[in-house]
């Protein structure tokens, strides 16, 4: 099957070299047995490539199961992945199936796999050389024949480096390996699939398509993009319907680009472990470092406003530095205001913050935002959907 004709059947817009180059090696390798790792950020639509791979192969009659590594807990993962066996660990009440054995002469689609832990990343190495692995609890070697392709957004050399991931496992992965291009990096790709996205909502919800000014596709264009394709479209959909006028300029569009407004939801963690090697407790440490640093240039507002109108009491407590080794913690800023009189006695409670009240709030705040799609909320709060999942657990979050 040729680019033309792949594009078609499975819906992808764009004629960037980079995106042609990749449906190309994914066509080229298709009819083999080799493992692919496809790698690329969120939302860029990594996970139409394993499908292109498993159509058009040998194994196409077979099981295609796609897995969301990052989505599991790392309790269960194994589980998922090798099946289990009668009484191996509490609530295994019967043995259970893997993927690898339910998609035997099929294909494997292992999403996020850099967020495995070692242990399993050591029994997937072992799958992957000689097809061999073992039931959780069980003892008895069982034999697999899958093809394996799997993706990732995570610098796989970096969390190499970090050891996170291992070396052996990832040359085994990166037999043949796909890099799809960020929305960014295909600029001319840009408008056109913004037009897709809106006929495809104007033909589902009855109603006439929008369509951008000239200066509008110029914002479009010129926008990072964060969230790539998976952004678009719910930029696209969102004006789409809220929208009246159907013909967006750029002051309008530019309401729908979250750099560009300031009511954006405010992105507390980057993360866990970003490009300058900051660890999510010392991001928690520089957002909270911040915070007190607001709350003084706020005290010091209502100081210079107030002055006239009466007494002004402040006094602050300054917080001790944080050691990595204490929980964390920050005092509170204190201000006492009397404006006159006939309020002098009254006392207000000391301004408090807490940082779980405020982590809570955030992750409650992405949750709505994306009707309860924890993929989504995670990728909003720069976390990955584990540590999500674990915060949620964590704080008894609905």
């Amino acid at each position: 099957m040729d680019v033309q004709s792949i594009k078609r059947t499975f819906g992808i817009i764009g004629n960037d070299p980079q995106l042609l180059h990749a449906i190309e090696i994914a066509a080229q390798v298709a009819n083999t047995d080799l493992t692919v790792l496809i790698t690329g950020e969120s939302g860029t639509g990594k996970d139409v490539f394993p499908k292109i791979i498993h159509q058009n192969s040998a194994r196409k009659h077979g099981q295609y199961f796609a897995v969301n590594c990052g989505a599991i807990p790392e309790g269960t993962i194994d589980s998922e992945l090798f099946g289990h066996e009668k009484g191996s660990f509490t609530g295994a009440i019967a043995e259970r199936k893997g993927y690898f054995e339910i998609a035997n002469e099929g294909t494997l689609f292992l999403d996020e796999v850099a967020e495995l832990p070692l242990s399993t990343q050591a029994r997937l190495l072992r799958v992957l050389e000689n097809g061999e692995y073992i039931r959780v609890g069980g003892s008895k070697v069982m034999k697999t024949n899958v093809r394996v392709v799997a993706a990732t957004n995570v610098d796989l050399p970096l969390a190499i480096q970090k050891g996170k991931f291992r070396e052996d496992l990832y040359y085994r992965l990166n037999t043949i390996p796909i890099h799809i291009p960020a929305l960014r990096e295909r600029k001319g790709d840009i408008y056109l699939l913004f037009r897709k996205f809106a006929s495809d909502f104007s033909e589902k919800s009855h109603i006439p398509a929008i369509s951008l000014t000239n200066e509008a596709v110029k914002v479009l264009e010129d926008y990072r993009w964060d969230g790539n394709v998976r952004q678009l479209k719910n930029v696209t959909e969102q004006i789409s319907i809220i929208e009246q006028q159907r013909v967006i300029t750029d002051t309008v569009l530019e309401r729908y680009l979250p750099n560009k407004i300031s009511n954006a939801l405010p992105v507390l963690f980057q993360r866990e472990e970003n490009a300058d090697g900051m660890s999510e407790r010392d991001l928690l440490y520089k957002v909270l470092f911040e915070m007190k640093h607001d709350i003084a240039e706020l005290r010091n507002t209502v100081n210079e406003l107030t002055t006239h109108q009466g007494i002004i009491n402040t006094s602050y407590i300054e917080p001790a530095p944080a050691s990595h080794d204490d929980p964390v913690t920050i005092e509170p800023d204190y201000m006492e205001i009397v404006p006159s009189e006939e309020v002098a006695h009254e006392h207000h409670e000391p301004v408090s913050l807490s940082l779980e009240q405020n982590e809570i709030e955030m992750i409650k705040r992405a949750l709505e935002k994306y009707n309860g799609k924890r993929k989504d909320a995670a990728k909003e709060l720069g976390i990955s959907e584990r540590t999500l999942y674990r915060k949620i657990n964590e704080f008894g979050i609905k």
